[in-house]
C-alpha cells in the first residue's frame, strides 16, 4: 500500500475503477448526469475503511457497558467499516451456533459499520466449533487463564479445539495464570509487577506448541510483551502458523505515566514501560507484529472507574480514536500513513479472510474514509455508550471527516451495516 493522487470509480457499492487524478471520466460514464462526485481537499487522504477485528460489543445481556448501535456508530466515526466481535462479555457467549444467532438478532439493524462474529472455544466445547463455523463464525476465541467472566471459562489445552477448527484460526488471550498474581489498591506499579511478561511469554510458548502438535493456526491477542517477539519470529520461521496483534494503548501509552488510581488505563495484558514500547514498534516495523487492532472493551463507569486496580474492569476504550492514538505515535517516529493504514485495514482483513475489505483495490468493496493526516485535535465527547477512555483530553493528529460504506456515506440514523460470515466475497 502506498499513496498517489488517483481517481477512484464507485459502481452498486465495489470500486469500478482506480485511474489517474486528472483522467477523463465521461467515457467510463453510462450516464454522466447520474453521477456524484468527491473532490478532496487539500489536506485529506483517501483511505480504505479500517477493519478491527478484535471489539467487544456486549451486547446481548451487558448492554449497558456497550452495544451494537453505539459501538458501530464510534466506529464509523473513526473510519472503521468493518468489526468482528468478541464471543464473552455478552450473555449467552457465542458457544455454539444457536448462541451466535441470538447475537445476530441483537445486531440486525442497529449496525453503522459491517459486523462479523468469532465463536469461543472453552473446556467441552470442540463438538460445536464446526457447527460455529458453518454458521459464520470466523474463528474461535480462547482464554488460556480465567476470563474475568464466569460463563466464559479457561482453555488451557487448545489443541482439541485446534483440531476442531482445522484451517479456521484458534484466537488466544496468552497468559499464564502460573505467573499471574493479585495487585489490591491504586499503586499502577502493584498491579504492573502482578502481570509480569513472564505470564505471556509462558503462555505464548505452549500455545505455540500446540499449534506445532496439531498443525493448527493461532493468532496471539493484544500481544504486550515485547519479550516474547524472538519466540515469535523463530516460530513463524520455523512454519509455525502464527500471527500476531498489538493495540493502540501498548504502542501510544507507557507505564511510567500511568498514575497511581487512574483505572482507566487497567488493562490485561498491561501497559508496560516506555522501553518495551519501543520494542514492539521495533515488532510491528520487522514484521512480527501483523496488525493493529482496538481491543475495545469498556464497561461502566462504576466498573471501570474504581481506582483500584484489583477490582476495576480490565479494558481501554478506544474504537473511534484508534487510528490517531497510533498515527500520532508513528509520525514521530518516521513512519508513513500508508503504513500505519495497512497494518490497520489490509492485516486485520487478511486475518478472518476478507480481501474484498481493507484496501482500495478494483472489485473490493467501496468501504473508504476520508481523513485530515495533519490536523490536531483534543479528544472529548467520544460515541461510545461510555466515553471512558485514558486518552480523554489529549491532543492528537488525524481527524476522520467523513466514512463510507459500500459507497455510501455512514449516517448513523439509517445504519445500513450488513452482518457479514466467514467465506463473505
Amino acid at each position: 500500500m502506498g499513496e498517489r493522487p488517483a481517481a477512484v470509480l464507485v459502481e452498486d457499492g465495489r470500486i469500478a475503477e482506480i485511474l489517474p487524478f486528472d483522467a477523463p471520466l465521461g467515457p467510463l460514464l453510462d450516464d454522466p448526469l447520474d453521477v456524484t462526485e468527491i473532490v478532496l481537499a487539500d489536506d485529506e487522504v483517501l483511505i480504505p475503511g479500517l477493519v478491527d477485528t478484535h471489539v467487544h460489543v456486549n451486547e446481548p445481556g451487558r448492554t449497558e457497558w456497550e452495544g451494537f448501535a453505539s459501538a458501530t456508530r464510534a466506529a464509523a466515526a473513526g473510519g472503521v467499516t468493518t468489526i468482528v466481535d468478541m464471543p464473552l462479555n455478552s450473555l449467552p457467549p457465542t458457544l455454539d451456533a444457536s448462541s451466535l444467532e441470538i447475537k445476530r438478532k441483537a445486531a440486525d439493524g442497529q449496525c453503522s459499520v459491517d459486523v462479523g462474529f468469532w465463536g469461543g472455544a472453552v473446556p467441552g466445547n470442540e463438538s460445536d466449533l464446526a457447527g460455529l463455523l458453518a454458521a459464520g463464525a470466523f474463528g474461535a476465541k480462547c482464554f488460556l487463564l480465567d476470563s474475568g467472566v464466569p460463563e466464559f471459562p479457561p482453555l488451557p489445552d487448545p489443541r482439541g479445539a485446534l483440531r476442531a477448527l482445522g484451517d479456521a484460526v484458534l484466537l488466544a488471550h496468552a497468559e499464564d495464570a502460573r505467573f499471574v498474581g493479585s495487585a489490591e489498591g491504586p499503586r499502577y506499579t502493584d498491579f504492573l509487577a502482578s502481570r509480569p511478561p513472564a505470564a505471556e511469554d509462558s503462555a505464548i510458548e505452549a500455545l505455540l506448541r500446540a499449534a506445532q502438535e496439531t498443525g493448527g493456526r493461532v493468532h496471539v491477542v493484544h500481544l504486550s510483551s515485547a519479550a516474547a517477539l524472538p519466540l515469535l519470529a523463530q516460530a513463524r520461521a520455523e512454519g509455525v502458523r502464527v500471527t500476531v496483534e498489538t493495540c493502540p494503548h501498548y504502542l501510544a501509552l507507557t507505564a511510567e505515566e500511568v498514575p497511581d488510581g487512574d483505572t482507566r488505563f487497567k488493562c490485561c495484558p498491561p501497559v508496560r514501560e516506555e522501553a518495551n514500547r519501543d520494542l514492539l514498534w521495533q515488532g510491528l516495523a520487522d514484521g512480527v507484529i501483523d496488525m493493529i487492532v482496538s481491543d475495545h472493551s469498556p464497561a461502566t463507569p462504576e466498573l471501570k472507574g474504581t481506582g483500584d486496580f484489583g477490582s476495576a474492569w480490565g479494558g481501554i476504550a478506544s474504537l473511534q480514536i484508534g487510528l490517531p492514538v497510533v498515527w500520532t505515535e508513528a509520525r514521530g517516529r518516521g513512519w508513513s500513513f500508508a503504513a500505519v493504514v495497512e497494518r490497520m485495514a489490509v492485516a486485520p482483513a487478511d486475518l478472518v479472510g476478507l480481501r474484498h475489505k481493507g484496501r482500495i483495490a478494483v472489485g473490493a468493496d467501496a468501504d473508504l474514509a476520508v481523513v485530515a493526516p495533519d490536523e490536531a485535535f483534543t479528544v472529548g465527547a467520544l460515541a461510545h455508550r461510555h466515553p471512558t477512555t485514558p486518552y480523554a483530553g489529549r491532543t492528537l493528529r488525524g481527524v476522520v471527516r467523513g466514512t463510507w460504506l459500500r459507497g455510501e456515506r455512514v449516517d448513523p440514523d439509517r445504519p445500513h451495516g450488513r452482518l457479514i460470515r466467514r467465506g463473505d466475497t
